[in-house]
């Protein structure tokens, strides 16, 4: 079920201090005046149209005059505005048990889907316990199953036990590590991750920094492993939007959103597009993550946040599917290890390491591949390659970070935005 605008107001009758009404009116104004398409977003709506031109609604709402809108060109979606302005007077169940909802439904049935107005109706938000784990001082906070989340903090973990700082980030050494870390990590993801009201997860025993040095043993220094099985914890009896904010009262938010895949569904009603979460699911019956009724898939999307010295320091977050739990990994040894400010954290060259094993039940066998980003030394490409990693030519999706970082003795904020993407810092 779509969850965005439940969400929304669960955070909102938490902690909200103005009228939905009010905030809702910036994004009906845009929607309604029209804004500029920035210069990513409108490359990848291009690509959009030739996926999705032909489904229910689409050209009709995202390709006016028949193609999608060229950077800078202004874009309006008036159904959009029409949609937040039902929202806004009729707070959530304008959206679970009014228009919103019977438009989907009756979209879903025209196309052979199957929605009803009954799951709308009965959709509710879950208010969940962070998991987190300490990295050299710092803890990291992340979301729990069904989410990625355990991925990041058990690769932070197994990369504890290695002197990263002495490897340098210009040592093939360094890179190795980083990956060979995350293809353990990612194989733990595939096993275990799934909805905890179906399966039973290991959170204590994935993050459990025991478990973590049995897992950083099966590093091999020198070679790139072709295959790792997935471990045996102890149980205890991958289109997205992110955004970090803090005030001057010391709150954070750190929050992310997504319909998956460019688009999602590509289906579109009321001027949106269906998401489409459940192509997360694994369709093999009778593992963590099979397809079941009322189920959550598998999801990729994590805010998180960091604290110091026991005090609230940074919401941060980096868009990108199954880049996400390996970017903050990234980004937080950026910070810890090398003494990067916020900007400096997210600017630095990445890797991205694809193919691993998938919690839809696809299994790495050759290794994966690694992506690096031009920044990388040539020479370390090499070396990588000699260790036996698949180093592709291709691009990758080295993700979309942000972050904003409070100063616990002063309490300055500082932010940072990504320069791969079309992303802004800003104090207001």
């Amino acid at each position: 079920m779509p969850g965005a605008v439940d969400g929304w107001y669960e955070l909102h009758a938490k902690f909200g201090r103005l009228p939905m009404a009010d905030l809702l009116a910036p994004s009906i104004a845009a929607a309604r005046d029209g804004v500029p398409a920035p210069q990513i977003i409108a490359a990848m709506w291009a690509l959009g149209g030739q996926r999705h031109g032909t489904k229910p609604g689409f050209a009709a709402v995202y390709l006016p005059g028949g193609r999608a809108p060229n950077e800078g060109e202004v874009f309006r979606n008036p159904a959009l505005a029409s949609a937040y302005e039902a929202i806004a007077r009729g707070g959530r169940d304008a959206y679970y048990k009014g228009p919103i909802a019977r438009d989907i439904v009756a979209l879903s049935r025209a196309n052979g889907g199957f929605f009803s107005e009954e799951d709308f109706a009965r959709h509710r938000s879950d208010w969940m316990e962070p998991v987190s784990t300490d990295y050299r001082g710092v803890r990291v906070f992340e979301l729990p199953p069904n989410t990625q989340g355990i991925a990041a903090l058990e690769m932070l973990n197994i990369l504890e036990g290695f002197d990263l700082k002495a490897m340098g980030r210009g040592s093939p050494q360094f890179w190795h590590t980083m990956v060979e870390a995350k293809k353990l990590a990612y194989e733990d993801r595939a096993r275990y991750i799934a909805d905890p009201a179906f399966a039973k997860v290991p959170v204590a025993g994935l993050i459990a920094k025991d478990y973590a040095r049995e897992r950083a043993r099966l590093i091999d220094p020198a070679r790139a492993a072709a295959r790792y099985e997935a471990g045996q914890p102890a149980l205890d009896r991958g289109d997205t939007t992110y955004l970090a904010v803090a005030d001057a009262d010391g709150n954070m938010v750190s929050l992310i959103q997504s319909n998956y895949s460019g688009f999602g569904s590509g289906y579109v009603v009321d001027g949106f597009a269906i998401q489409n979460r459940g192509a997360l699911f694994d369709l093999q019956p009778g593992r963590p993550n099979s397809l079941l009724p009322g189920k959550r898939p598998f999801h990729t999307i994590i805010p998180a946040f960091a604290m110091k010295g026991g005090q609230p320091w940074m919401a941060f977050g980096l868009m990108g599917g199954d880049m996400q739990a390996q970017g903050h990994a990234q980004v937080i040894v950026n910070i810890v290890d090398f003494g990067m400010n916020l900007q400096e954290a997210g600017d630095a060259p990445r890797f991205y390491h694809s193919d691993s094993s998938e919690p839809t039940g696809t299994v790495m066998t050759r290794g994966g591949v690694l992506h690096l980003e031009s920044g990388v030394d040539e020479e370390i490409r090499r070396e990588l390659l000699k260790r036996g990693h698949q180093v592709a030519d291709t691009v990758g999706t080295y993700g979309g970070y942000e972050a904003v970082a409070r100063d616990p003795v002063t309490g300055a904020l500082s932010g940072a935005t990504e320069s791969r993407k079309d992303g802004c810092a800003m104090g207001y």
